[in-house]
């Protein structure tokens, strides 16, 4: 924790003179792990925001989303969540696996509030937590760093609407996504979505599938 504050943001902090300050946050809102009331809020909500840093030094954002509890806290220094289905990509993943270092951000749109969390992570495809999660086709097992909350006042409050009907249910089900019905991807998309296009209604042109995002039915 000693080291939490590098020469750039010492540098920066002198300039605009919240040196003292800055120390002040490190003292009171940062903790090496979780405590029971940052349990409770990251268990509370059902989706994140996750850093993570490639094997060439570049860092990706990514939205997750899941049920309520996407994130578990098994002790005050783990945390574990699923990797469902995605683009194929494997970013985030692969990421991990190339350089462990991953930050987590939780928000509450309607409050608004948030915390911040820094872990080194793992991915595992036969974890017992995929019993948890129907649907995940990995785990990713995180030793927490430190988390630390921030002031909420920037945050644009937001209403919930509804929950994304793409969140596995409770066998792992989930509905076919319109963008892998697009018919110029049918002759790359994996072994394991042969057919289904059809299954879900048939392919759609790239003309059909701009729509469905217009629409938000994709």
């Amino acid at each position: 924790m000693a080291e939490f504050y590098g020469a750039h943001q010492r540098l920066l902090q002198d300039d605009f003179d919240t040196r003292r300050l800055a120390d002040v946050h490190l003292m009171t809102i940062v903790q090496a792990g979780i405590d029971d009331d940052r349990r409770a809020f990251i268990e509370s909500r059902d989706f994140f925001f996750l850093s993570t840093i490639g094997a060439d030094g570049w860092p990706t954002v990514s939205y997750k989303g899941g049920g309520v509890g996407v994130v578990q806290v098994e002790d005050e220094r783990t945390i574990v969540f699923p990797s469902y289905d995605g683009n194929g990509m494997f970013l985030s993943m692969g990421n991990i696996g190339a350089t462990a270092k991953i930050a987590l951000l939780f928000i509450d749109f309607e409050t608004p509030n948030r915390l911040r969390l820094h872990a080194e992570a793992t991915v595992h495809d036969d974890d017992p937590m995929l019993d948890r999660f129907p649907g995940a086709q990995l785990i990713v097992r995180g030793r927490v760093e430190n988390t630390f909350v921030n002031c909420a006042r920037y945050i644009h409050p937001h209403e919930r609407v509804r929950a994304s009907d793409y969140v596995p249910d409770a066998n792992g089900s989930q509905p076919y996504p319109a963008w892998k019905r697009i018919d110029l991807l049918q002759g790359f998309l994996p072994a394991a979505d042969e057919g289904k296009a059809a299954d879900a209604g048939g392919e759609i042109d790239v003309e059909e599938y701009a729509r469905r995002l217009a629409d938000g039915t994709s």
